[in-house]
């Protein structure tokens, strides 16, 4: 795992193990109940729920990194298209 200065971001990667671990549970038990096609509403509901906080979670993370990480390619291609000019390496913590 990646450690991140940013509280936010670092926030949302706990959740998002959290909620991915919580939905296989869910999904897990009702598997082994024999509720698959009968599932409650409340447990929809909360599969539901959590896959949309996972998504969420997930935009927040992809902005992050797209925002702050610098390009692994070094083909003259992909660092062409890069704006190096809003990149700097000591303003990343301050973002």
């Amino acid at each position: 795992m990646i450690a991140d200065s940013n509280s936010d971001i670092a926030w949302h990667r706990v959740q998002l193990k959290k909620n991915r671990d919580a939905v296989k549970a869910l999904e897990t038990a009702r598997f082994r109940t024999g509720d698959i096609a009968s599932s409650s509403g409340r447990t929809q509901k909360a599969i539901a729920s959590l896959k949309r906080k996972i998504e969420e979670s997930e935009r927040c993370i992809a902005a992050h990194e797209r925002r702050t990480k610098r390009p692994v390619a070094t083909d003259l291609q992909s660092l062409a298209s890069v704006s190096w000019c809003s990149w700097n390496a000591r303003s990343i913590g301050r973002r």
